[in-house]
């Protein structure tokens, strides 16, 4: 009897617990059907080789009384009270580091909030640059002051006219306020006042179309694109260009040159094999350049040259090097130093490139010689080399006078080419006789001060350290810390060379996360500006993940001058300040690249005017990329949205916490297709 009863209680207590069970488990189910949609949610990662999925649970940030329903045995509807987001967040959760290759994850939010990392970007439409508005809209809101705020909502077109403006090269007015010219001192910078800024759109031209992929764009760009015959008519003769149809044809001569460019660098190989392009000679200088076709060859030969020119009669040459893909700016030998370092160039050349080398004391050449490495060469193609008229023998004879006293060695006169080479120290300087001309430059004069500086008729000392004349050769020289590292005025508490190693580590994690993940291979990106280079680890980022491009390397005057060691490293660039325009003509570059750069310089000047400047410098379909503080990325996007670009928000590869974003704008003024 005692037994069945045991039995029996032992049985309830069974059923009763099965039962129970039976319970808790139907409530959780119709308590997770009944919160699936439409709140706040919590939420899981999931990660794969192939793809990245973002999943969210139906109850994220939600508080239950979990017990009490469980004792109802029943579902019930949640209050609005007990769904409220708690006015104090929870504490965010800690995580460990992320696996080495976290960061490597980025993809577009598509408007279901799925991501991919599956895009293209569209074909520029003009159709959308003729029917944009064509005024400035402006926006006005009463604000808490007194004074009500403004707000652009849509950036006008610039007239049709402007379309191949150069801010700082075509103000007229300052020009015609000049009180000589003689030096050449229109070509130089005059930058309109603050009143007198851009604030407008530059539109293309009519008929303008996507340029012609590199490297087919080295030997022809569309007419419409660069629609000027002058160098056709002026130097159809000497095979620099020639137009067929609704393109314009590069068949790689020169003035000096008129059988080809190979040929002419084979001709210089084989006067002086010591200079060995693409090993010792990594970085040209080309003055009065042309249309770039020395600079275009030499790219081959894994030598990257700055080729420049003014904006003089034959005013479109850099637009037509930049428009082949090759790296060119608009510069003028005049009054002023160049923007680049001393000691910049491994060789500098000159074809007939309509220089006096020779006046005011050698000025011109003392300023080539500031940038000419120690070592480096100088190569002159001129007729005064080898025609015998007296006036141009006249001319050679003041060019050997002027080289001899600034200890240049003529190591090669062959033909109609003659090549000197620069000492490797102070020692032939400090040797000359009393009161040669022109004399040493004072011991306090900094040779990479260059921004708005003059021309000075005096002698560039060399390191007595050697800096700058031992660079190692192509292609170690990328990756080797040079020795003007140490020269650079940075507060660094660790050891400049950990400084640079890091940086380049940090690019070449990042353009590797941007090649698997946002497919930078496929994308048509040839012309690249790197508008805060740093010590160049972008740029040598992108040579070292393989893609087919070149950069200008910009170092703002508000930060310290590390293009010393961009040029040591077979890199080029220049200085420049980001409150001005930047001397290129419209629609240049592929992609514009601005990490921190934004947040510093809008303590200066308008942020609002170099995103014009960016977008007036940018291709039609090209793209920017700004790394900046979250603080003033609201104030990007509105901007970028003014101004008709595609804009899309990323996090860093520190994720979603950071105290930075990426701005990405996928094309200017175009259609955008996801994928």
């Amino acid at each position: 009897m005692k037994a069945s009863i045991n039995g029996d209680l032992l049985r309830t207590s069974l059923i009763f617990k099965i039962s129970a069970f039976f319970f808790v488990a139907v409530a959780f189910f119709y308590l997770g059907r009944h919160w699936s949609d439409g709140y706040q949610q919590l939420i899981f990662f999931t990660s794969n080789s192939q793809e990245s999925v973002v999943s969210l649970s139906p109850n994220y940030n939600k508080f239950f009384n979990v017990t009490a329903l469980i004792d109802q045995n029943q579902t019930q509807a949640a209050s609005d009270k007990a769904l409220a987001v708690p006015s104090v967040p929870p504490p965010a959760p800690t995580f460990p580091p992320p696996p080495v290759d976290s960061f490597k994850k980025f993809g577009i939010l598509n408007e279901n909030g799925t991501m991919s990392e599956n895009f293209e970007v569209g074909e520029f439409d003009p159709e959308l640059v003729d029917n944009w508005v064509n005024d400035t809209q402006v926006e006005t809101e009463e604000s808490s002051g007194s004074s009500p705020k403004f707000t652009i909502k849509k950036f006008g077109l610039c007239p049709r006219s402007m379309s191949e403006y150069i801010p700082c090269l075509d103000n007229v007015e300052a020009i015609k306020k000049l009180k000589s010219t003689e030096k050449g001192e229109r070509f130089e910078r005059h930058c309109p006042e603050g009143g007198k800024v851009l604030n407008c759109l530059v539109p293309a031209p009519k008929g303008y179309r996507a340029p012609i992929p590199w490297p087919r764009s080295r030997d022809e760009v569309w007419y419409s694109n660069v629609p000027h015959t002058r160098l056709v008519e002026d130097k159809g003769g000497q095979n620099w260009i020639s137009r067929d149809k609704d393109k314009f044809k590069f068949p790689g001569g020169g003035t000096q040159f008129i059988h080809g460019a190979n040929e002419y660098l084979d001709h210089i190989s084989k006067m002086i094999p010591e200079i060995a392009f693409g090993q010792h000679t990594r970085v040209v200088l080309d003055v009065g350049c042309g249309v770039a076709s020395f600079g275009a060859y030499l790219l081959s030969r894994n030598v990257i040259t700055l080729s420049i020119a003014p904006k003089d009669v034959h005013e479109n040459q850099i637009q037509f090097a930049l428009e082949r893909g090759v790296p060119a700016m608009v510069a003028a030998f005049s009054t002023r130093r160049l923007l680049s370092p001393s000691q910049a160039f491994d060789l500098i050349h000159c074809s007939r490139c309509r220089i006096n080398w020779t006046r005011d004391d050698g000025i011109l050449l003392l300023e080539a010689n500031r940038m000419l490495r120690a070592g480096g060469y100088f190569v002159w193609a001129a007729q005064p080399v080898y025609k015998h008229e007296e006036v141009l023998e006249e001319q050679w004879e003041e060019m050997l006078n002027l080289t001899t006293r600034l200890c240049w060695k003529l190591v090669k006169k062959d033909g109609y080419i003659a090549i000197w080479q620069k000492p490797f120290d102070n020692s032939c300087y400090l040797n000359r006789a009393e009161g040669t001309i022109p004399p040493l430059c004072d011991p306090s004069d900094d040779p990479d001060s260059v921004w708005y500086v003059d021309l000075k008729a005096c002698i560039t000392r060399l390191p007595e350290n050697g800096y700058g004349s031992n660079v190692t050769r192509w292609p170690a020289r990328l990756q080797t810390p040079p020795d003007r590292l140490q020269s650079i005025k940075l507060d660094a508490f660790i050891s400049r060379k950990e400084l640079f190693k890091a940086e380049s580590k940090y690019w070449n994690e990042i353009i590797g996360s941007y090649v698997r993940a946002l497919h930078w291979k496929k994308m048509k990106l040839r012309n690249v500006m790197d508008m805060r280079a740093g010590f160049g680890g972008f740029a040598a980022a992108l040579i070292d993940q393989g893609l087919d491009s070149w950069v200008m390397n910009v170092v703002p005057v508000s930060g310290p001058n590390t293009l010393p060691v961009i040029y040591d490293r077979g890199l080029i660039g220049v200085l420049h300040d980001w409150c001005e325009p930047f001397d290129t003509y419209p629609r240049t570059y592929d992609l514009l690249h601005a990490a921190n750069l934004l947040s510093v310089e809008r303590k200066r000047c308008s942020i609002s005017s170099i995103m014009l400047e960016m977008d007036r410098m940018l291709r039609p379909g090209g793209r920017v990329y700004i790394r900046d503080s979250l603080a003033i990325m609201d104030e990007l996007q509105e901007i970028a949205k003014a101004m008709g670009w595609h804009v899309t928000l990323r996090d860093t590869s520190e994720g979603p916490h950071a105290s930075y974003r990426i701005l990405g704008n996928a094309n200017t003024r175009g259609k955008t297709h996801y994928l």
